[in-house]
């Protein structure tokens, strides 16, 4: 990114503090991508990661948490309006704000997707079941979708094939997400299993108030981790429709999302007390498949 005005220079580089420091299942930001692109990038997550946050915030009820989102929202809008900020940042919020409005006027990105985003993490503070896929993957083409949308407008890519196949992958790794997070999520009241799934399989929720994964949670979360393979086939393609040094972000991405649910299917009885995750010991072989990628994923 060209030279920038120390205010703006000093939010973006709050945004990259932000993104490196937190766990996620795959790169964000990181050194694969084009230089150019990882502040923008950056900017995207750190404001997912704010309203994150303020979703997750257990100490404030519901309501006040949904008025908080929407006041996250409003600030974004407000901040794009206008060409720079009326005041200079004085906390990470501002910070955030500011360069990620500046990213969306400078790359014409979609104020939409951020919607969407937002609409999912307030679903997150009033609903804590779902009863079908419809149900799941509606949540995650809010949750989930946008971000993959946003790269790729980030590295100059509007085709519709390629958010197509971009959709499926993000959806394969938020469910992924929800199947590492099984027991995490029991415990904060949430479970993101269909009950239709659940409902099949003859699994209740009884057994889990119990601290029992049982057999037929197995089975519900066997059939969970073959839908979230089938997304993964789907999504695929996105990583060998861009160029350059983003292929293998994406390439990375998408085979550390697998092998998490990998994972997962191999400690589906212990989901309630084990928490599959990617360590440095896996980062020689995910380069190396990225690396001989139509090897690696005919496997």
């Amino acid at each position: 990114m060209s030279s920038l005005p120390e205010p703006l220079a000093r939010a973006y580089a709050a945004c990259e503090s932000l993104a490196r420091s937190h766990y996620e299942n795959f790169p964000v930001a990181s050194r694969l991508l084009p230089a150019a692109m990882r502040p923008h990038v950056a900017a995207v997550y750190a404001y997912a990661r704010v309203a994150d946050d303020i979703a997750d915030e257990g100490s404030q009820p519901p309501d006040e948490r949904l008025k908080l989102l929407d006041g996250w929202q409003r600030r974004l809008h407000a901040a794009v309006a206008v060409e720079a900020a009326s005041a200079p940042p004085h906390d990470h919020e501002d910070l955030v704000v500011v360069a990620l409005a500046h990213s969306i006027r400078t790359l014409d990105l979609p104020l939409a997707l951020f919607d969407d985003l937002l609409s999912a993490f307030g679903q997150d503070t009033m609903t804590t079941r779902y009863a079908s896929w419809r149900d799941v993957f509606d949540y995650c083409r809010r949750s989930a979708n946008p971000i993959g949308r946003l790269v790729l407008r980030i590295a100059g890519f509007r085709n519709e094939g390629l958010d197509r196949s971009s959709d499926a992958m993000c959806t394969a790794l938020q469910l992924t997400n929800f199947w590492q997070d099984f027991g995490r999520d029991w415990r904060a009241g949430r479970l993101y299993v269909p009950r239709e799934v659940a409902g099949a399989c003859g699994a209740t929720e009884t057994d889990l108030r119990d601290g029992r994964l049982t057999d037929a949670w197995s089975r519900a979360l066997a059939e969970c981790v073959a839908v979230t393979s089938e997304w993964f086939d789907r999504g695929r393609a996105v990583c060998d429709g861009v160029a350059g040094r983003l292929r293998y972000e994406l390439r990375l991405t998408w085979l550390g999302g697998h092998r998490i649910l990998e994972r997962v299917d191999r400690l589906r009885h212990n989901l309630m007390t084990q928490r599959p995750t990617l360590g440095v010991a896996d980062v020689p072989a995910l380069l190396w498949r990225a690396a001989r990628w139509r090897l690696a994923t005919d496997d």
